[in-house]
């Protein structure tokens, strides 16, 4: 497939933040006025703030991304100790289809395996059903007690991942 993960070099910052907009814009779930655009766009917070990685391809080119989080850090949403969490997992909807969200998944899971944590957690909106489904593949299954809500009009659902 020549799609490799990593960590997202200084330079590729931009283009993760128009790859993780570009995504969600596609799958409808930015709500107007709710200020989100411009925090997926700040992909420079989330390498500060947290494991910013990239999958590319063999000319480099940022076909998608995902934050890894520690719980307790400023990006942990639902993460507790013992727990790694992953947020913003976004391809670029022109490189749908070719299992990048795929490799960027299990790149989660091997980083979480490598820490020692027991679980991953992520949320997702209600909506984005084609994305469930990979991570109910990869033995994610739902998780309702971490459910919430971000801002008006968007629920989050919560996902689950023993490692073992």
């Amino acid at each position: 497939m020549g799609i490799r993960v990593r960590k997202a070099d200084p330079g590729e910052i931009e283009a993760v933040g128009e790859v993780t907009v570009a995504a969600y814009a596609a799958a409808e779930v930015i709500p107007e006025g709710s200020g989100y655009e411009e925090r997926l766009r700040d992909a420079q917070a989330r390498s500060d703030g947290a494991e910013l990685l990239v999958a590319v391809n063999g000319e480099g080119t940022v076909l998608g991304t995902v934050t890894v989080v520690h719980p307790g850090t400023v990006f942990a949403e639902i993460s507790q100790p013992g727990e790694l969490e992953f947020r913003m997992l976004a391809v670029d909807p022109a490189q749908r289809g070719r299992g990048i969200g795929e490799v960027l998944l299990r790149a989660v899971l091997e980083r979480g395996r490598d820490l020692g944590v027991s679980r991953v957690v992520m949320c997702s909106a209600k909506n984005m059903t084609a994305a469930h489904r990979l991570y109910e593949r990869h033995g994610f299954t739902r998780l309702p007690s971490r459910d919430f809500s971000p801002v008006p009009g968007v629920w989050l659902q919560g996902f689950v991942r023993e490692l073992s």
